[in-house]
């Protein structure tokens, strides 16, 4: 069964691409495929009222299944910045370098891991062409630190240090990362569902 990732983001096509091989029954495509498609503007208040949003919008006007995402990190000192505006906290069109720089700016007067808690937090949506079918949600929680470490990852993963853990996400490889993160725990929330996807059950 054809499921199309509602994103062009390279770094979470791989990642989900990695989490769905265990699911050789589903094939998954990506926007790329879809050059004539514009998703809808993210006008959401939170991360489900965005992936909500996205997967509606993609499964009608693709008329498929399509599975979308909508992610970010939160700041509790911060009043939950940068949130839903993770991948244009420095403005519409900035890069992950501008948002981490601006995110190290403002909370440069935080010195303990305490103070720069943080947690990353992923919603999943699975929609039909007729109605939303499943929506999950996974969290990873953390520290951010006062200057970037490592080279992999994405966003802000040159930051941030999850819990029981001494490398950033952009230290660690990329399977010990997808086996940890925020995407990973709602993806595996999703497993069932994924299991019974295209065998009739769920149409």
């Amino acid at each position: 069964m054809e499921i199309v990732l509602a994103t062009k983001n390279v770094h979470k096509i791989r990642e989900f691409k990695d989490m769905l091989k265990r699911y050789p029954h589903l094939e998954l495509v990506t926007l790329h495929q879809f050059p004539y498609y514009h998703p809808p503007e993210e006008t959401g208040s939170t991360f489900k009222e965005n992936a909500t949003s996205k997967a509606e919008h993609a499964a009608k006007a693709l008329n498929r299944w399509v599975l979308a995402d909508d992610s970010g990190l939160v700041v509790s000192a911060l009043k939950g910045q940068p949130g839903i505006f993770s991948s244009r906290y420095a403005g519409a069109d900035a890069t992950d370098v501008e948002n981490r720089q601006k995110l190290l700016k403002d909370m440069a007067h935080l010195t303990s891991p305490e103070e720069r808690s943080a947690y990353y937090e992923c919603c999943l949506v699975i929609a039909s062409p007729q109605s939303i079918k499943k929506c999950v949600t996974g969290t990873c929680e953390g520290h951010l630190l006062t200057e970037e470490r490592g080279r992999n990852g994405f966003g802000y993963d040159s930051l941030f240090v999850k819990h029981d853990y001494e490398k950033t996400f952009a230290e660690v490889d990329e399977s010990t990362k997808n086996r940890i993160s925020h995407r990973c725990k709602a993806f595996e929330r999703l497993s069932t569902f994924l299991e019974t996807l295209g065998n009739g059950q769920e149409r």
